[in-house]
C-alpha cells in the first residue's frame, strides 16, 4: 500500500522552505500544501506533510531545534556595534505581561531608553503536540479562520497599547516613549531574531513564578530565551512586590567560581551601577568541600579590589536540594533579585540537565536576571 500523506508541522511559508529542504537532504519526500499562490512569501500558515512512515524520522529532527539554526544561514549579521537603547517586552496579553511593562517602563524613564512591545502570533502545531486521535485528521482553518486570527491578535494587541496609554495618563506608568510589533513565527525564535537585529540592552519578560507547572519546564518560551539568548534577560514573576529595579535593596548572585562568573559580573556591576544595592556572593553545593570555602576567599579578595564602593557578602549555601536551600537563603536575606550568569549548552544537557537558571523560572517569586556570557 501507498504511503498516506501526514502534517509534521504548520509553519510560517519561509520556515517551512527551510525545514523541507532540511528533511529532504534527509531523504525524506516532504511536500508543502496551502501555499498562498499568488503571494507565497505572505505568511498565512501553511501545511508541511510527509509520508506517514517518515513521521518518527522527522518529528527527531523538528524537535532537536537544529533545522532552525539553518534559518541563517546566508544571513548577513546586522551591523549593529553597540547595544541600542531599547528595552524589549515580549508580550502575551497575561497579567504578568503587564507586571513586566510595569517593570520595563519605569527602568525606561531612569535610563531615557524606549520601550518595544513585541507579540508573536503564531506558534507551529507539530503532530507530535496533537492528542493521537487528531494527529492524522487535523485540519489547518480556511482563509477566513485565518483573517479572524490576525484580526484578534491586532484588536489584542490594540486594546493591551490602550491599557498602557490609561496607566500613563493615570501616572502609574511614567511618560516614555513605547512601540508595538508584531511577528509571525515561533515565539522564542522570533524574540531571539528580535534581539540579535536590534540589540536591546535588557529583554524583560513576565512569569507565572511559582504557580507555573512542572512540566512546562521544558517548553517556556522565557526559559529558552534564558537559556539561548546573548542579551540579559529579567524575568519578573507575577507576584513581585516591588514595582521597579530601584527598589532592589540586595542581589545575590550566583557564582560556579568560573572566570566567566567574573567577567558577567562586570557586564552587570557596568550596567546597574547607578543603583543603590548591595551583593550576595553565594555559591550553592550540596556537600561540604573546604576548596569552596578557599575559592570564596580568593573571589572576596579580588572583588574587594575591584569594587571598593560596593558592599557585598560572601556565602557558601549548603543543602540537598539547592534550590531549597537557595529559597531559605532568600528569605532569611531578603534577597531581593536573583543573578546568574547562563552558559550554552547543547540542546541534549537543557533538556536532561536542565540549568539552574530554567529551573529557577518555575520555581521562584524572586525576579531573575540572567546575564548571558
Amino acid at each position: 500500500m501507498e504511503d498516506k500523506l501526514v502534517t509534521l508541522a504548520i509553519l510560517t511559508y519561509t520556515k517551512a522552505q527551510i525545514l523541507k529542504n532540511v528533511l529532504e537532504n534527509e531523504g525524506i519526500e516532504t511536500y508543502i500544501h496551502n501555499v498562498n499562490q499568488i503571494q507565497p512569501v505572505v505568511s498565512s500558515g501553511v501545511r508541511l506533510r510527509i509520508k506517514e512512515s517518515d513521521l518518527p524520522r522527522a518529528l527527531k529532527i523538528t524537535e532537536s531545534s537544529t533545522w532552525l539554526s539553518e534559518s541563517i544561514v546566508g544571513e548577513k549579521e546586522p551591523k549593529v556595534k553597540d547595544k541600542s537603547n531599547k528595552i524589549l517586552i515580549p508580550v502575551d496579553f497575561s497579567n504578568y505581561s503587564m507586571k513586566a511593562c510595569e517593570f520595563a517602563f519605569n527602568l525606561a524613564k531612569i535610563e531615557n531608553a524606549e520601550v518595544i512591545l513585541l507579540h508573536v502570533y503564531f506558534t507551529p502545531i507539530y503532530a507530535s503536540s496533537l492528542p493521537y486521535g487528531d494527529v492524522f485528521n487535523y485540519q489547518i482553518g480556511d482563509e477566513e479562520s485565518v483573517k479572524t486570527i490576525i484580526q484578534k491578535v491586532h484588536s489584542d494587541l490594540n486594546a493591551l497599547s490602550e491599557k498602557i496609554k490609561e496607566k500613563v495618563a493615570s501616572g502609574e506608568f511614567p511618560n516614555v516613549k513605547y512601540s508595538c510589533i508584531l511577528r509571525e513565527g515561533i515565539p522564542e525564535e522570533e524574540i531571539l531574531r528580535y534581539a540579535k537585529e536590534q540589540r536591546p540592552m535588557v529583554i524583560i519578560m513576565g512569569t507565572r513564578g511559582k504557580n507555573q507547572k512542572d512540566i512546562d519546564l521544558i517548553g517556556s518560551v522565557t526559559a529558552e530565551v534564558i537559556d539561548r539568548s546573548r542579551t540579559t534577560v529579567l524575568a519578573i514573576p507575577e507576584n513581585t512586590p516591588f514595582k521597579q529595579f530601584s527598589e532592589a535593596k540586595r542581589i545575590a548572585f550566583i557564582t560556579n567560581f568560573d572566570q566567566r562568573d567574573l567577567i558577567a559580573f562586570e557586564a552587570f556591576f557596568n550596567t546597574w551601577k547607578s543603583f543603590h544595592f548591595s551583593v550576595s556572593l553565594i555559591h550553592l553545593t550540596d556537600s561540604k568541600d573546604t576548596w569552596n570555602e578557599i575559592k570564596l576567599a580568593g573571589i572576596k579578595e579580588y572583588f574587594h579590589k575591584q569594587y571598593p564602593g560596593l558592599e557585598i557578602h560572601y556565602d557558601v549555601v549548603m543543602n540537598d536540594n539547592l534550590l531549597k536551600g537557595l529559597d531559605q537563603y532568600i528569605k532569611d536575606n531578603h534577597i531581593d533579585i536573583i543573578t546568574l550568569t547562563s552558559y550554552k549548552r547543547n540542546i541534549f544537557a537543557r533538556l536532561f540537565n536542565p540549568s539552574i537558571a530554567r529551573k529557577m523560572v518555575f520555581h521562584s517569586d524572586t525576579p531573575l536576571l540572567v546575564i548571558n556570557s
